[in-house]
Parts: structure tokens; sequence; C-alpha cells
């Protein structure tokens, strides 16, 4: 359901996978909305509304968010969905077509160092930098903002990627780079970052075992190539690897286990055909390149991940949750070692494009809706 400027309350039929219809209504701040599950009853509430295009969201240890939103503002709010002014200090984006400001996330050690990263496009081609900074709550700023990567390549206005996780053993950061659409056969190009991930130490220096450091016509800080649209990345708790989940073009979405100096074959393979319906792959394998273990045809345009650790759901720990844009939907995929087992695609009548999911702090997944009067959603069981 879209937001709008004045809340009104609907009454729709829905069906959901695994259910049949039922009665949901339009919430206002605050309310919920009751959607059936494999779990059982969900309740999906507005914590906030009036944002414009969310696009990613890091829980502060005390509970509260930094919601950034693409046309420049990062703002903290609270559980119960008080939105502070835009924070001062954080440095004005290119907006334009996808690019803005991105993805935001806490340095491990926030607590201590205050230190946070975000992601954004600093130019008209959509080339995205990644700054540090430290959370300043009594100036309500961004203090200390340096710039410790900036991506090089040719640019374009659309896969801008710019998902940003640190490693929990190594501490690095690891950030996708999208393939900017029009330049997409640069993926498969070591001499640029486009179509990326990279891997950076917090201050934007080279990690010496990086698969690519000193070898020529290589940059340094690629980690893994070959690689489309990067909208979900996080380590799976279970294993302590790197899982990234990108955009196919029409078809061809792929859940990826990131290996070290690996290629994930864009755009040589793949699953999808182009948007005029034109073919864009050799095949769907080929020696060298790796597979997903998982895909979408047709696409739904997975953005965010979580992998499930609460004990909300207890039916649900670890499973993984995608949000989706095109298929405007949240999507579990459950797990048994690094195979997918199953899928099941919720919230579907909310119509909504899901730009990130997280778990909270309270075990409940809590969603942003992208779009110009976006929201933040709670999603946990029915009377919890």
């Amino acid at each position: 359901m879209k937001a709008s400027s004045a809340w009104t309350t609907a009454v729709l039929s829905a069906a959901i996978v695994l259910t049949a219809p039922f009665v949901i209504a339009a919430a206002a701040r605050g309310e919920s909305t009751i959607f059936k599950s494999s779990a059982g009853p969900l309740s999906v509430k507005t914590i906030a509304s009036g944002l414009v295009h969310p696009w990613g969201l890091a829980f502060l240890p005390d509970g509260r968010m930094l919601v950034s939103e693409r046309p420049g503002r990062i703002r903290i709010v609270t559980p119960d969905g008080v939105l502070s002014p835009p924070l001062k200090g954080v440095p004005k984006p290119y907006v334009g077509g996808q690019a803005g400001l991105l993805d935001v996330a806490l340095d491990r050690d926030f607590p201590s160092s205050h230190t946070l990263y975000f992601c954004y496009s600093v130019d008209s081609g959509g080339n995205a930098a990644v700054a540090r900074a430290r959370l300043n709550e009594e100036a309500a700023a961004l203090d200390e903002v340096k710039v410790i990567f900036t991506q090089v390549g040719p640019g374009g206005q659309a896969n801008h990627g710019c998902r940003i996780a640190q490693g929990p053993r190594d501490g690095n950061l690891y950030v996708t780079l999208g393939d900017h659409f029009g330049p997409r056969d640069e993926a498969q190009n070591l001499r640029v970052d486009n179509g990326k991930l990279v891997r950076i130490a917090p201050d934007g220096s080279v990690p010496p075992d990086n698969p690519f450091v000193g070898h020529d016509n290589a940059r340094p800080e690629i980690w893994s190539y070959g690689h489309r649209n990067g909208q979900g990345l996080a380590f799976n708790p279970a294993t302590g690897d790197l899982w990234e989940i990108e955009h196919g073009p029409r078809g061809g979405d792929e859940v990826n286990i990131i290996g070290k100096g690996k290629n994930y074959g864009w755009p040589v393979i793949g699953y999808g055909i182009d948007y005029n319906g034109a073919k864009i792959h050799e095949s769907t394998s080929k020696p060298g390149m790796e597979q997903p273990i998982k895909y979408w045809v047709p696409s739904i345009a997975p953005s965010g991940m979580a992998f499930y650790t609460g004990t909300l759901f207890p039916a649900w720990q670890g499973s993984l949750f995608t949000g989706a844009l095109a298929g405007k939907m949240l999507v579990r995929l459950s797990l048994k070692g690094n195979a997918v087992t199953g899928e099941e695609r919720l919230l579907q009548n909310l119509n909504e494009r899901i730009r990130d999911v997280r778990q909270g702090p309270d075990g409940a997944l809590w969603l942003l809706t992208d779009n110009a009067a976006g929201r933040i959603l709670r999603v946990s069981p029915a009377g919890k």
C-alpha cells in the first residue's frame, strides 16, 4: 500500500504464498496491519513515514536507528517513530536517476568510537564514494567526515550498488559497486571498479592480502568481480561467509557466496535477457566463473539482506530475508548449509517497494519502503 500525506483506512483482500485470502487494513503510524505467514499471523506496523526514498538503515546501540535518504539526508529515528532533523555535516551527493546518498553502516567499535560509514554518488556518472565520520549527537552532526574511497571507472545513471558490510573477523569494509548499466562489460575489466566488490581497511587503505595487490592492470581494492548491481550484502553468522544479492536485468537476480578473487560472470554468463528482449550472455555457465546459489526468473529486484538469528520468530531462525523492489514484497529463503531449500513470499499485498531489511535488537524485522513518502515498518508476530 503506497504511503500518502493523509493516511486512510481501507479494507483489501490479500493472499500471499502458502496462504489463503484474508482481510487487511491500511495502517497509519503506530497502527498494525495483519498478514499471514508460515510462522503465523504477522503484525506490520508503520513506525515512521514521510521519508524521501529511504535507502539504508543501521541500528544504534540503544535501539534507535540511523536512516539515510537518497536526496542526501541522514536522520536518527527512535523506535516509536520520532524523526530527528537531518544531521549536519553530511556531504552533498549527486542526486539523479538512482544516484544519491545510499547505504549507511556503523563501525563494529561504534559504542566507543561513534564511527560510521556511508556510501554516496559523487558525480553525474554515479561513481561512488565511501566516507567515514563520527556521530556527534550533541551537535546533531557528523564530525571528522573523510572520503576514504572513490570508485574509478566509466559512469552511468543506474546500477550503483553501494551496500557496505564490515568483516566480523578482519574489520575491513566490503562495498558493492555496480556496473553503471551502460558500460556493463567493464565488470570483467580489472582496471576499473565497475561491477566489483571491493575490500578496504577502515581508513581506506588497501589490505595487503587482497587478491590483486601487486598485479599489473588490476585495481588492488578489488575482492571479487563480474557483478551487476549488488543491493544486498551481509556476513552469514553461521559460517562467517560473505553473501551478496544482486539485480539481474529481465531475470537473473542472484544470491552469491563471495570468494576471494572470484569471478561471478556478469555479463558473460547469467540467467536473464536484456530489457528489449535481446540476448546478453554467452551461456549460463563457463569454466572459471561462479554460479549463484539462487537466482530469480523473472526478476524481483532484491534489495537489502538480513540473516535472521532472533527469537521472535523461532521457526525462521537461520533464514535469509531480502526485500524486493520490482516484486514489491519481503522474501524469506530457508537455508541448509549453503543451499537454498525454500522460498516464501511475504507482504505481497502491502504493494510496497522494499529497499532494506534488517533484524532489530528486539528480534523484529525492520523494513524501509522506497518511494517519495517512504516508511519504516516493523514486522513481528501479531501481538508482539
